[in-house]
């Protein structure tokens, strides 16, 4: 397939699949934008295994098959997002290994790991979100890597616990619970459906928000390391997902009832703070 027509597929797949990530990465020059889109094509088929309706022997396979395509020698050619991501990782300083981490991450979903303490927790965030922030380092580059790579991976685990924390209904649908059960028996509290918001539930979920603040916080430092279309585009993504977790925040029994969202308007006009910041 010819790459052109390789990362078109990655585009389409980023503008319909990435509701938060898309107004970030079409902040980014042409090529940048199609090297990340290509990062995210793949990502997503990944996260497609762990969360799709096949039983887990099957997901198992299918995550070592993906996991194969990424170590092959082949560039891929009959697979557009795999013809992409090669390219990209041609022009970028892109990890590919870093997919590694993630295919690790969703075989921790397959297993049904569950987590005793947030130091457990994190582990499983730097594998399916660190890894995107260190992948899309690798798109940006930044004039001081060894400094910026480790801010990359604090901001993908900020990304991840607010979605852990929006997501809260439909994991606990599919039997899954990420937050730690030191924290759960702290507030007394029990994830059971449906879910009750109850103030000990407030409570947690409060807390959980300050922890993801916290990373944020920590993680937004690498703004000054990239160049400023770089900077809008990371500004952009952690800026929605800064204000979902304003709005959990501020109402934590929002959780109970379904997924916590932005409308199209709002994102447009953190979108276009960003880029008017960097």
């Amino acid at each position: 397939m010819e790459v052109d027509a390789a990362y078109d597929v990655c585009e389409q797949i980023t503008r319909s699949r990435a509701a938060n990530f898309y107004w970030g990465i079409r902040l980014l020059p042409p090529p940048k934008r199609r090297a990340l889109s290509a990062v995210y094509a793949f990502a997503r088929q990944i996260d497609d295994i762990g969360d799709g309706g096949l039983p887990p022997p099957a997901k198992a396979a299918a995550l070592a098959e993906a996991r194969q395509r990424l170590e092959s020698a082949s560039n891929g050619a009959a697979d557009p997002v795999m013809t992409a991501l090669r390219h990209a990782a041609d022009r970028f300083p892109v990890p590919l290994d870093a997919f590694g981490d993630l295919i690790d991450g969703v075989e921790m979903d397959v297993r049904g790991v569950t987590y005793e303490t947030f130091d457990d927790l994190v582990v499983y965030c730097r594998r399916v979100a660190g890894s995107i922030g260190r992948l899309s380092l690798g798109v940006f580059e930044s004039r001081d890597m060894a400094r910026a790579e480790p801010l990359a991976d604090e901001l993908g685990v900020a990304l991840q616990l607010t979605n852990i924390l929006r997501d809260v209904r439909e994991d606990l649908a599919q039997g899954r619970v990420y937050l730690p059960r030191e924290d759960l028996a702290a507030f007394a509290c029990e994830l059971r459906a449906p879910l009750t918001p109850t103030p000990a539930f407030a409570a947690l979920i409060r807390f959980q928000a300050q922890r993801a603040r916290g990373q944020f916080d920590i993680g937004l430092q690498l703004l000054p390391l990239l160049d400023w279309r770089s900077t809008a585009c990371a500004a952009a993504m952690s800026g929605i997902y800064r204000q979902v977790l304003k709005r959990i925040e501020q109402d934590p029994a929002a959780v109970t009832r379904g997924r916590v969202s932005l409308s199209t308007g709002t994102k447009v006009r953190v979108a276009l703070w960003s880029l008017l910041r960097g």
